[in-house]
């Protein structure tokens, strides 16, 4: 499900964020999918519950996950998860683009990494 790179400069409660994110971009969970309890992922994943607290409380305020009492957490249905998907993808796309231009990548070079990677894609 979730993998994590304990070396990773990321913090572990970001990369739970960006995984179930990801998973949910790639349809692996879909709307109305039910998340494994705090404790449940949090020893899946050898964290502390409080890291999977906080990265299911960021998913819900981005409209991707919805709560329910005694129930537990659910994958969103709504548009607002999609858009917060995409508006994610967005974010590390930027992020990507600027660490490429601070190694001195051009623009056309960057063009030319998309276009590959989208060659490698179809």
């Amino acid at each position: 499900m979730i993998q994590l790179d304990y070396k990773s400069s990321v913090p572990i409660c970001d990369q739970i964020v960006n995984g179930v994110i990801r998973l949910k971009a790639l349809g692996v969970l879909k709307s109305g999918t039910q998340l494994p309890s705090v404790r449940q992922l949090a020893m899946q994943l050898s964290v502390n519950p409080n890291t999977i607290q906080k990265a299911y409380g960021i998913l819900e305020t981005n409209g991707i996950l919805c709560s329910v009492k005694g129930k537990g957490s659910f994958i969103s249905g709504d548009e607002n998860a999609e858009a917060a998907v995409l508006a994610r993808a967005k974010a590390n796309f930027r992020e990507a683009v600027a660490k490429a231009r601070e190694l001195g990548l051009t623009d056309a070079q960057l063009m030319e990494m998309i276009n590959e990677k989208g060659d490698e894609t179809a």
